[in-house]
């Protein structure tokens, strides 16, 4: 049997398990397993079913047997900012609330009220959205105060899995950023903080950086599996999974582009300056404590919910086609507002936008298509913009990674509004991230750079330039 890492990928809309290793000089990804994943109504919130997304995972582990693979680690990347909490008998409290839940209206006016903005950003340099963990624990402490007294563990999606296979409770580095609670420059939770919102900082753990080797699998699971692992923690969250995937070792702009789109710079401090808390960049934390500083675009959730609208009846190809036809549509909106965030109906809400900006509203999926398409491009250049103003320099190429790299329209789009080469791919740029966080702890790679010139070689990687008209 060869041996090979696994990388536990899970998105908002599927989960994954990819086997993958060195040979030669590559990188080589082998899918193993793959399951649908999804939000839905439980009693009052929109939560994730966090119970079958664990049976998922241990059904890929089963399927490495058949497919002659030994795993020698496994890792887990999710989402950001969604959390669980546990008593003292490490039974859950809470149900796995998903971030589009509307909990949380208001919660940010509210901390905001306590906590200066300027001091919030100058100290943690993350940007300010609804949904931030930060005020997701607010909500509880406003509503639920009963739980909070009660939470002895806090523990983010993928601490909670790791927990569930190890025994061992931890707070993975670059998902903990994302909570606006962990100070930028100390990189530990920011005990004062959290004390001035009526939290109890206790039930916060250790947090541990990337390539941490947390510990074997729990013993009735070693059985279970007919073999024993280590688990490793990548970039849990899989944003930052995915960036270190970007192949290159000059400077880029990289957009991480998938149900959301991360557009942004790796850079080696935070950057928590008025400027960009004015444009509400991020300093989410990286491996080897580099910053992934971007922005948080809508990005192809907006698609996908079109898609859900006109009933899977067009694939995401079929849209880009259908775009291409509309060609002369020109109506477009601002993604980022927060109507998009979770409306009843993206199409209906897309239409009411353009009529109430006095814009034609599109009428055929194309003509959707081609306005979500364009309203993108639009933003990502605004963004590219604003980076540029921050860095005082531009930078020649904007490297596209992740599922959305493969919409050869968009990229276009990007290459034209820009004039900056675009470089797309790879796709499985977050399982490839994973797994290389695993092979550098496992010293089965030397360095960050020699990872990303393996990806290089490894994965295509197409180009696209401004055409001229």
């Amino acid at each position: 049997m060869s041996k090979y890492s696994i990388a536990v990928d899970i998105g908002a809309s599927s989960g994954r398990l990819m086997a993958g290793r060195v040979e030669e000089d590559r990188l080589t990804l082998q899918e193993i397993h793959r399951f649908e994943n999804k939000i839905s109504k439980n009693r009052e919130f929109f939560c994730w079913d966090i119970q079958k997304i664990f049976y998922e995972i241990k059904a890929g582990i089963k399927k490495c047997r058949t497919a002659e693979i030994e795993p020698v680690s496994i890792g887990i990347d999710t989402w950001a900012v969604d959390f669980v909490l546990l008593d003292e008998n490490d039974e859950l409290l809470t149900d796995a609330v998903s971030y589009r839940d509307q909990r949380t209206d208001g919660m940010m006016e509210e901390v905001l009220q306590i906590v200066s903005k300027e001091t919030l950003y100058f100290e943690t340099g993350i940007q300010f959205q609804k949904f931030n963990t930060i005020y997701q624990l607010y909500y509880l402490k406003k509503n639920h105060p009963e739980i909070l007294e009660k939470a002895k563990s806090f523990l983010m999606i993928p601490d909670y899995l790791n927990f569930l296979l190890t025994g061992v409770k931890a707070n993975e580095y670059t998902n903990a950023t994302s909570t606006q609670l962990v100070n930028a420059f100390t990189k530990k939770w920011d005990e004062q903080m959290i004390e001035r919102l009526g939290i109890n900082p206790s039930m916060f753990h250790e947090i541990k950086p990337p390539k941490t080797k947390l510990g074997p699998l729990r013993k009735e699971l070693a059985d279970e599996f007919g073999f024993d692992m280590e688990v490793i923690l990548p970039a849990t969250h899989d944003t930052g999974s995915a960036v270190l995937s970007v192949p290159s070792v000059n400077e880029t702009i990289y957009l991480s582009s998938g149900t959301w789109s991360l557009i942004g710079v790796e850079n080696r401090f935070p950057i928590c300056v008025s400027e960009a808390m004015d444009y509400n960049f991020t300093n989410e934390g990286g491996i080897d404590y580099r910053f992934r500083f971007l922005k948080n675009i809508m990005g192809l959730w907006i698609i996908q919910e079109v898609k859900r609208n006109y009933h899977d009846h067009y694939s995401f190809a079929d849209f880009v086609h259908l775009a291409q036809e509309a060609r002369h549509f020109t109506s477009k909106v601002e993604v980022d507002d927060q109507r998009f965030l979770k409306p009843e109906n993206m199409v209906e809400e897309i239409q009411k936008y353009c009529a109430e900006t006095d814009q034609v509203p599109p009428s055929t999926p194309g003509e959707v298509a081609k306005c979500v398409f364009d309203s993108l491009a639009d933003r990502y250049k605004q963004a590219i913009r604003q980076i540029e103003e921050i860095f005082e320099k531009e930078f020649s190429t904007i490297n596209i990674i992740g599922g959305g790299c493969q919409n050869e329209m968009l990229n276009q789009l990007i290459a034209d509004s820009t004039g900056k080469e675009v470089l797309a791919g790879p796709v499985e740029a977050t399982a490839i991230g994973n797994i290389v966080s695993q092979l550098l702890s496992l010293e089965e790679l030397d360095n960050i750079d020699q990872a990303r010139s393996f990806i290089r070689l490894s994965f295509p990687i197409k180009q696209y330039v401004k055409v001229s008209v």
